[in-house]
């Protein structure tokens, strides 16, 4: 199992965030935090790119680049939510033209003449006041459910979070009706591993923005007549958010690994991945904010949207503390 780039995975990279430097910058997201952009525009260019596609386990690593560099570029799309939430779930069901998340938990499926009545509510749902499909998982099954359909009896209302961006919704079903046909069979464990592995990437590649910004930040900035950058102080903090991020690529990119080689060791591997970008996204965020100064308060820096989206990553799926007592019990009951 190599830990390496290929030529065709590097090329990959390369076109990639080229393509999301043109089409996400940061004005961009200013402009939708502060303004209520549009978004849709930038959804469809991942459509029409094909990005929307690369739902194949084999291709696990090909869409671990593409959420690192929208991480990196705080992606205001659904485009995690869907291809890391949804569309493992919903197997032959899923259509790449259309923007879909995983209802997890809260909801209930009860047998009746007509097939299957949901009900319950998941109060944090990533994306869902906006999806056009929900895979909802039940202790009865997976339901998909299209929540905009007239007899759907479903309500899904924004929440506020801290990231301007992000969409995070409460999602109730009110006996919602579902036939049998809308209920899948799937492997939910394997699913949340590429939901794991997708939000610990999706991490980095925020927390890898944090990184650019300071060390930006520390050539320019000056101070006693010198940049910042050449005090000892400063170039401690800033190696320990290389190395934080490094370990945390290096375990999310090995998740994305076993995930499209099927190796028995993803169900740890994407818990690793999830508990260490959990960890670095507090040490880069804290560093960060410091080596910033006063500046890395305010709004008129940009700085601020990538630390929120880290931040928010760690509070999703599960935390660095979670999983790690996962993986300790897991290593316990081996020996």
């Amino acid at each position: 199992m190599l830990l390496e780039f290929d030529a065709d995975q590097k090329l990959w990279q390369e076109t990639v965030r080229d393509a999301v430097s043109k089409q996400c910058p940061a004005s961009l997201i200013r402009d939708i935090a502060e303004n209520g952009a549009d978004a849709t525009p930038l959804w469809n260019s991942y459509l029409d790119a094909g990005w929307t596609e690369l739902t194949d386990p084999e291709n696990a690593v090909e869409l671990a680049i593409v959420l690192e560099e929208l991480g990196r570029a705080t992606d205001p799309t659904p485009f995690l939510a869907t291809l890391t939430q949804f569309a493992p779930l919903v197997g032959d069901r899923y259509d790449s033209s259309v923007a879909g998340t995983a209802v997890y938990s809260g909801v209930t499926a009860n047998r009746d003449a007509q097939g299957w009545v949901l009900s319950g509510t998941d109060r944090f749902v990533l994306d869902g006041d906006r999806a056009d499909r929900l895979a909802v998982v039940t202790p009865a099954g997976v339901f998909c459910v299209d929540p905009r359909a007239d007899s759907a009896n479903v309500t899904t209302r924004r929440v506020d979070v801290f990231d301007p961006v992000l969409h995070v919704a409460e999602v109730s079903f009110a006996g919602t009706q579902v036939s049998d046909s809308d209920r899948l069979l799937v492997d939910t464990e394997r699913a949340r591993h590429v939901a794991l592995m997708g939000m610990a990437v999706t991490m980095v590649g925020a927390c890898q923005r944090i990184l650019d910004l300071v060390l930006e930040h520390a050539k320019s900035r000056q101070q006693f007549g010198v940049a910042i950058g050449t005090f000892q102080a400063v170039q401690h903090k800033a190696t320990d958010m290389f190395v934080a991020i490094e370990r945390a690529r290096a375990l999310s990119y090995f998740a994305a690994l076993t995930i499209a080689a099927d190796d028995p060791r993803r169900r740890l591997a994407a818990a690793m991945a999830k508990a260490s970008a959990g960890e670095c996204q507090s040490l880069v965020f804290r560093h960060g904010v410091q080596l910033f100064g006063a500046m890395g308060f305010t709004w008129e820096n940009d700085l601020q949207f990538a630390l929120k989206r880290a931040k928010a990553g760690e509070l999703m799926l599960g935390g660095a503390a979670e999983h790690r007592a996962m993986i300790a019990e897991e290593y316990r009951e081996m020996v």
